[in-house]
Order: structure tokens, then C-alpha cells, then sequence
């Protein structure tokens, strides 16, 4: 029984790894659309949300076979809980990644009439944060997973930064008040990408560590 458990078991981070390389791809060919105002890109990416969406179906069948069939041990039972809770994680961004795709292609037509500086630094800071918590789970890695925890500040101050930028630019063109309020969603969706990153990262340390953690669980 234990060889067929072990087994599952492997399958479940074949599987988690794959959603991960699915979410990272996602995130990152959304940023380069929106900069790019990529509108075939962007396409693409909102179609190939379904493909995330049926992986995060098959590792809940995986883990609730786990569950069902299996009487797994404390450490065990931490690691599928903490599969269950980061697949949710990841199906969000995934979500959010389309949102941005959707809005990428609705704004296509106009120019971003900001500084892109800070939302620019803003998206690659939550890529790498994605990516970093992706690997501290391949590679059962409780340091790099609280680097990730940390990094979340950098991503809200730069929240703040571009928030304030597109106040100013509405102030100053009440014309572009509508394009504005959509880089504010944008804005938005990419700071809820960073805090599902630090879900993500959260979920490793429950998974490595006996104490308990408290999750943000805001969607």
C-alpha cells in the first residue's frame, strides 16, 4: 500500500510542478503583452486559462484520492493540505493573468500616457516572486520561501507608487480618466498576484515546518 501511496505522491508534484510552469508561463507572457499592447498574445493567453483551470481539477482528484484511499501520516497529510491550498493559489493567478490579458486587449487602441517605471518594476518584482515560491516548493526550500514573504512589501509600496501615478494623470486629464481606472485594475490584479505568491510561499513553510501559519486567504 505504502509503494502505491509513495507513488501518488510523486504524481502530485509532477503535477504541481506542471501547474507551476503553466502559471509562470502565464504571468509572464501577460506582463510582455500589456507592455507590448500585444493583442494576439493576449488572446491566447485568456483562451489557455482552461488548461490551468483542468489542472488544478486533476490535483484535487489526486490529492482527494490520497485522502480517500490512503491513511497518510501527520507529514503527509501537511503536504497534500498544503497541495490543496496552493493549487487554489495558482488557479488565481492564472485568473488574475487573464484579467490583465482582457484588459491588455480593451486598451490596445491607446497609449499607457503614465510613467511606466514603477508598474514596469512593480511586474517583474512579482514575477520573481512567483517564480521564487514555485521553486521553494520543488526544492523543499523554507529560506527562499520567506524571502518571498518579504518581498511582498516591495510589491505593495510599488502598489502605492503607481496608484499615485494614475491619480495624478486623471487629475490632470479628466479625458483619460476611463484608460486610468483600467491601468488602476491592472495595477490591482498584479499586487493580488503578490499575494498569492506569499500563499504560495506560506503553504512550503506549512508544509516543512509543525508550527502553525496564518494564511491570507483574500481573494
Amino acid at each position: 500500500m505504502r509503494v502505491k501511496f509513495d507513488e501518488q505522491l510523486r504524481q502530485l508534484s509532477n503535477e504541481m510542478i506542471n501547474m507551476g510552469n503553466m502559471i509562470e508561463n502565464a504571468i509572464q507572457s501577460t506582463v510582455s503583452a500589456f507592455f507590448s499592447q500585444d493583442v494576439e498574445k493576449a488572446k491566447r493567453i485568456m483562451k489557455d486559462d482552461e488548461f490551468i483551470n483542468q489542472e488544478q481539477k486533476r490535483i484535487e482528484n489526486i490529492c482527494f484520492q490520497l485522502l480517500i484511499q490512503q491513511q497518510p501520516v501527520a507529514k503527509d497529510l501537511r503536504n497534500i493540505t498544503a497541495a490543496l491550498k496552493m493549487v487554489t493559489d495558482m488557479e488565481r493567478i492564472g485568473d488574475q493573468a487573464a484579467d490583465i490579458a482582457e484588459l491588455t486587449v480593451m486598451m490596445a487602441d491607446s497609449p499607457y500616457r503614465m510613467n511606466e517605471d514603477h508598474i514596469k518594476r512593480m511586474a517583474s518584482e512579482t514575477v520573481v516572486m512567483l517564480i521564487q515560491a514555485l521553486e521553494a516548493y520543488v526544492e523543499k526550500d523554507m529560506e527562499k520561501a520567506r524571502e518571498v514573504i518579504k518581498r511582498d512589501d516591495v510589491v505593495d509600496s510599488l502598489f502605492v507608487k503607481v496608484k499615485s501615478d494614475l491619480i495624478e494623470v486623471i487629475q490632470s486629464n479628466r479625458d483619460y480618466a476611463e484608460h486610468a481606472a483600467d491601468l488602476l485594475m491592472v495595477n490591482k490584479y498584479l499586487e493580488r498576484i503578490g499575494d498569492h505568491a506569499t500563499n504560495i510561499a506560506e503553504w512550503v513553510i506549512f508544509s516543512l515546518d509543525d508550527h502553525p501559519i496564518d494564511v491570507d486567504t483574500e481573494e
